[in-house]
């Protein structure tokens, strides 16, 4: 139905006047309309096309453009990304700062990820690190950890959780996570866990010491995941199931904790939906047969019970108004 039909409608019921529905038509129809998020989407596939477009024009025209002109065209538009970045910084705060410009914070995001295909490319053709890849990993975690800081940027900071775990030995990006960690490595699941655990003391620490608080959440959303992911492997595949069962189940819930205090729908659905497993597993496991056979046939007929009654209750348990 369109605001004039309802409005109609309204005005047939007598629950507006004439000079009413004037008045909100009016402001319905003159009222503006916010396109920041769309710009900023189309700003970020920009900068993923320009980076892929750039890739390609390098990869096909490899032997006329020479590698030396490619490296300084690559370093060329990473020094003016910074130089952009640089003029039109803000005063460093530890609470959130506005970007003095709109594209700022996509130079620096830009800036970051040529600078990732510089080393790269440098790696590559001339073995510029040699054999010590850790250093390639390490040198632009730290420099993007000081400027996600220094320039209040989010999506930087992302990049550095996500090269820390590289450095690491470790995947954490949302699809990768599970596809290309081999967690049947005993110190890959310690690693995991302990790193996890990590970035959600971090996550806490900036929320409470209001230090960059809104960084908080990127925390906790990379840490909760490697930590409960990490730790269910351990309770699948380690020998330790009884350590990684306790700190998993105590990740789960503090993850339900968190979720009830920020009133946060996504890290409540990662303790509900972690703890499940958990759960599941370790009755399934440990249960004896004779009692495991009876309770197999009415177990997921009352998960889906559970399902219908977290749903229903999801707003009394976020605290939210109605």
């Amino acid at each position: 139905m369109t605001t004039k039909t309802i409005l109609e409608d309204l005005l047939q019921k007598e629950i507006l006047t004439e000079e009413q529905a004037g008045k909100i038509f009016n402001y319905e129809t003159n009222k503006l309309f916010s396109i920041h998020w769309e710009l900023r989407s189309v700003l970020y596939i920009g900068i993923s096309l320009l980076t892929s477009g750039l890739g390609i024009l390098i990869y096909k025209n490899i032997d006329t453009i020479g590698h030396q002109a490619i490296i300084t065209l690559i370093a060329s538009l990473v020094v003016l990304c910074f130089y952009y970045v640089l003029k039109h910084r803000q005063q460093f705060l530890w609470t959130e700062v506005n970007h003095a410009t709109k594209y700022s914070e996509h130079a620096l995001i830009l800036g970051c990820t040529l600078f990732l295909v510089l080393e790269g490319y440098l790696q590559f053709q001339y073995n510029f690190f040699g054999t010590r890849y850790g250093i390639a990993i390490f040198i632009p975690t730290v420099i993007f950890f000081l400027l996600a800081y220094r320039f209040d940027h989010r999506g930087v900071l992302s990049m550095a959780i996500t090269g820390l775990a590289s450095w690491l030995g470790l995947t954490i990006s949302p699809f990768a996570i599970l596809e290309k960690n081999d967690f049947t490595s005993p110190g890959l699941i310690a690693t995991g866990v302990l790193l996890g655990i990590i970035l959600c003391v971090i996550s806490w620490l900036s929320e409470t010491r209001n230090l960059k608080k809104h960084f908080a959440f990127t925390y906790i959303l990379f840490g909760g995941n490697l930590a409960a992911i990490a730790g269910l492997a351990g309770v699948f595949s380690d020998d330790s199931k009884l350590i990684y069962l306790t700190s998993t189940a105590i990740i789960c819930l503090l993850l339900v904790y968190y979720a009830r205090i920020s009133q946060s729908l996504l890290f409540l659905l990662m303790g509900v939906i972690y703890g499940y497993i958990l759960f599941s597993y370790t009755l399934f496991a440990y249960l004896p047969d004779s009692i495991l056979g009876a309770l197999s046939i009415y177990y997921f007929m009352l998960s889906s019970v559970g399902v219908i009654f977290f749903l229903l209750n999801v707003k009394k348990i976020l605290k939210l108004k109605k």
